[in-house]
Order: structure tokens, then sequence, then C-alpha cells
């Protein structure tokens, strides 16, 4: 039997643009190889010609969606099982978006991205996913119709904000909080303005809401106002009306 590493090898890997197969499978991922502290010093022959590289995915993202209409950034968990209320309510608010004239952007994987990318796919709206170079990679799912693969969470995460004018949020783990985090902090930095943060499921939020003005915020770590950047919701209009009320439309 080979290693436990062997064993999870997984069979298809995407970097970026280029998918490998098999045996031709690399180890590890573009971020991490970037990110390693380990090693001599290649890293000062190879790292110019890295940025060579994220630039060129910065010119691939911008090219793909300049010309989106309005769009809101959906996010939430990959691992939603298709039979839940969250698949459930991110394909109503996927659909809703669209009816409300937004295109959707989301990570591109399965789950609850995938549930809002079907939502407005239905609806016959844009449905954009933005995937990621990961040791497992999905791929993106059968919604999407405008794909980017990205090897530097980076540079994804610049085209979530810039190409949308607000976040619904759906119940998710790590990623999901990263990127709700990462947006709460540039509308609380004034980086960007007029940004709708909606937090989706009440049950799922309220103990970190909780945590935020009860600790956060008792402690001096962050002002109360800091609590009204998001809003928090269990309708489906509600989410829409709230995420594209201060985009003009």
């Amino acid at each position: 039997m080979g290693s436990p590493e062997e064993a999870r090898k997984p069979d298809t890997q995407r970097l970026g643009p280029v998918l490998r197969r098999r045996d031709q499978v690399q180890p590890g991922t573009t971020d991490q190889r970037l990110l390693d502290t380990e090693g001599d010093s290649e890293w000062v022959h190879t790292d110019p010609w890295r940025v060579m590289r994220i630039q060129s995915e910065f010119v691939e993202g911008f090219g793909a969606l300049a010309e989106l209409p309005g769009a809101i950034s959906v996010f939430g968990s990959a691992r939603t099982p298709v039979d839940s209320p969250d698949y459930d309510a991110g394909v109503r608010i996927g659909r809703a978006l669209v009816e409300a004239g937004f295109a959707v952007i989301t990570g591109g994987g399965p789950g609850a991205m995938e549930a809002a990318n079907k939502g407005a796919r239905e609806a016959k709206g844009v449905s954009v996913g933005l995937g990621i170079e990961l040791p497992f990679e999905q791929g993106l799912n059968p919604h999407v119709d405008i794909g980017v693969n990205f090897r530097y969470f980076f540079v994804r995460k610049t085209m979530f904000v810039k190409y949308a004018q607000g976040f619904v949020v759906l119940p998710g783990g790590l990623g999901t909080l990263d990127e709700l985090f990462e947006a709460l902090t540039l509308v609380q930095t004034r980086k960007v303005t007029r940004f709708p943060i909606v937090l989706f499921g009440t049950a799922y939020w309220t103990g970190l809401i909780d945590w935020l003005r009860d600790t956060v915020v008792a402690q001096g770590k962050a002002s109360e106002k800091d609590l009204l950047l998001f809003h928090v919701t269990d309708d489906v209009d509600e989410a829409v009306a709230l995420v594209t009320k201060e985009t003009g439309k």
C-alpha cells in the first residue's frame, strides 16, 4: 500500500487554465509554492517571474469580467448538500438576483455556490464562477456560464469585490468566513463604499454575531457601529432587497 498522501492524490488537477490528469498531476498548489518559506535562495530568481504570472491572472480576470452587468457575489459552503434547505435558499437567491437585474458571481464550486449559479441559470441570467486551484480541485459546477480559474487567492478575491456591488453570505466554513471578514474589513476601512453585506440564515450566524458584540466590541477591539456593516435575514426577498438597495437599480 502507498502512503496516505499517495492515496489522497487527486486524479484531476487544475492549475489556473491548465488541466492535468493521472500521472501529470503535480504536488501542492501555486499559492503553496509562493508562500512556502522552506528551501534555498532559489526564490530570489523565480519570484520576479511569478509576478508576471500574477499579472497575467489579473489581466485574464479583468478581460473576462469587465463587461459584466451589475453583479452580486454569493458565498457559502461547498459542502452544502443538494437536498438541504441552504441549497434551496441558494437557488432561490440566485434566481431572485437575476430577476432583480443582476448577474450572480460565486466561487464556482459545488454546494451553496452551485445552488446560486443554478438559480441564476434557471432565471436565464449571467452565472459566473471564479474557481481556485486547490489540492483536491472539483472544477467549476455545470451551472457556470462564465468561468475563470485562478491560481492565487488574492487575485480571485479582488475579482469578487471589483465586479460585485454587494455580498450575500450563506452558511459556510473557513473559506466563507475569510471572504466575509475580508469584505467587512474593506467596508470598515472605507476601501470600498456602498457595499451591502447580507448574512442569510439567522440561526447559523447568531453565535458569530453574539461573539462580535459581546467579546470583540465589548473589549474595544471593534466599535458598536461595525455591527451595522451587515444585515441578517432568513427571507430571500429581504436578502435581495437589502443587498441591491444601494446600487441605484
